[in-house]
């Protein structure tokens, strides 16, 4: 019992990490199927953005950058597909 219980509480913090902020969420599966975070910054680069910082989060990869028009954005991005993440509103 007490290994069950031991269990169920890794599942629910893993579960809480993953959703960090609650903002997007992806269903990809585990890190190592993901492309590299190095990709998706060289790929926002060539857009024309200033990538500042990009870091997992809701099993997505959020980015803090300039786009092309020079606005700040916090953005989100599929970490297998780099296709664009929709956000919900805080």
């Amino acid at each position: 019992m007490i290994r069950l219980l031991t269990i169920a509480s890794i599942i629910a913090l893993a579960n809480t990490s993953a959703m960090a902020t609650g903002l997007a969420t992806c269903n990809s599966g585990p890190e190592s199927g993901w492309k590299p975070k190095e990709e998706l910054e060289k790929q926002l680069t060539a857009k024309g953005w200033t990538v500042r910082k990009v870091k997992p989060d809701g099993g997505c990869y959020e980015v803090y950058a300039m786009n092309e028009k020079g606005e700040k954005v916090e953005a989100y991005f599929h970490p297998v597909t780099f296709e664009p993440v929709p956000t919900k509103k805080e």
